[in-house]
């Protein structure tokens, strides 16, 4: 039975940054149940990376996050698909603009780069939006966009110069906790001191395993994408405004020219059912070309569905188990896995190593999983 410091269920959009940022430092064993890296809800992602969220944790960590996918290219050589197109949230209603103002000031004391834009600003940034009725939008520069599966892939590469070991196509059916961790998948055994659950919308499963109860349930989504075009769209946009099926929606143009778009459904879907529906591409077009008539013509080459990996307020779980020293679980992205994976790998990392610095500790404050979960992310 091979013995490491560290051991990773899961490779995928947080699992495989946490192996890259840890490597070089511990020996690191990463368990991907799929046949190689990113292959399950990663590659799902339609690859926004923001740090517009509503509190202190995840705008740290997402703006940590932004840095290495901005400087990845440079630094490592890889394309990654990197676009830092920004975000922007429209205000259609005095409701929505008000929540929005609000929200700004709260976004700027943490120091993050977004700002109001007036109509004539807006209509300027996106040329061509419905301008009837609109109030203003919030819009921050610094966001954009990457390919998941670049990313992904490029950070596995990183992590294998670094020391990190994978096996692939192996599940984990079993832990022991006795003088450590014993890992048992379905082809072999392997023994650590840390075990780090990344399971995605698994985590609760694997949780059970050593005696924890994770408030993580799989909520599906839909996505698509379009053909390639000339590039005409800026920012990510992202329409709050509630309809019939649907809280929200948001869509962009990534960096090889192809509008990605995602819906919120409402109600939600529960469960890990993959399968596409009939209903999302109608209900997602009309809305758009709705708000931005020219995606009118565009041919969607293919739809997808996966999983956000829910809690009940829709921040992530990070932290070592109480019940279970040196069992961390660093789970429940909520569908912000790409954005966070990163910036939490290097915080997770240094929660092993024992070197938190004192912003990390009030970060993982929003992510204890020993609090009370009533609040609630804003613009989920």
């Amino acid at each position: 039975m091979k013995k490491y410091d560290v051991i990773i269920i899961g490779g995928g959009s947080v699992g495989v940054p946490t192996a890259m940022a840890l490597a070089n430092k511990k020996s690191v064993l990463v368990i991907e149940s799929r046949p190689s890296p990113g292959q399950g809800q990663n590659k799902k992602a339609i690859g926004g990376i923001r740090a517009t969220h509503s509190d202190f944790g995840k705008i740290k960590i997402s703006q940590r996050s932004i840095e290495i996918f901005s400087s990845w290219e440079k630094e490592n050589g890889d394309d990654i698909g990197w676009l830092r197109n920004g975000y922007s949230f429209p205000a259609y209603t005095k409701e929505d603009e008000e929540k929005l103002k609000e929200l700004l000031e709260i976004q700027k004391s943490f120091g993050l780069n977004i700002d109001w834009i007036s109509v004539d600003e807006y209509e300027k940034l996106v040329p061509g939006i419905n301008t009837d009725g609109l109030r203003g939008a919030t819009y921050s520069p610094e966001d954009g966009s990457a390919s998941p599966m670049l990313a992904n892939n490029a950070f596995y590469f990183k992590s294998l110069k670094e020391g990190a070991n994978y096996k692939f196509k192996e599940k984990v059916i079993d832990i022991t906790v006795d003088d450590g961790f014993v890992v048992k998948t379905d082809k072999a055994e392997y023994k650590s001191e840390y075990v780090i659950n990344c399971a995605g919308h698994f985590a609760n499963e694997i949780g059970n395993m050593v005696g924890l109860d994770l408030p993580v349930v799989p909520d599906s989504h839909e996505g698509a994408i379009s053909e390639p075009v000339e590039r005409f769209c800026g920012p990510m946009i992202v329409d709050m405004r509630p309809d019939k099926g649907s809280a929200n929606y948001y869509f962009y143009q990534n960096n090889e020219g192809q509008i990605v778009f995602c819906i919120t459904p409402s109600p939600v879907y529960l469960g890990t059912d993959s399968d596409s529906t009939s209903e999302f591409l109608p209900r997602v077009a009309k809305r758009m070309v709705s708000l931005y008539p020219k995606l009118a013509n565009l041919k969607v080459r293919r739809t997808w569905r996966g999983q956000y990996p829910m809690t009940p307020d829709a921040f992530p779980i990070v932290c070592e188990s109480k019940e279970v020293p040196k069992f961390i679980n660093a789970v429940g992205m909520c569908g912000q896995g790409l954005m966070l994976g990163p910036g939490l790998g290097e915080v997770i990392a240094r929660i092993i190593t024992d070197e938190l610095t004192a912003e990390d500790k009030k970060i993982l404050v929003s992510f204890d999983a020993y609090r009370d979960f009533s609040g609630m992310e804003a613009f989920k």
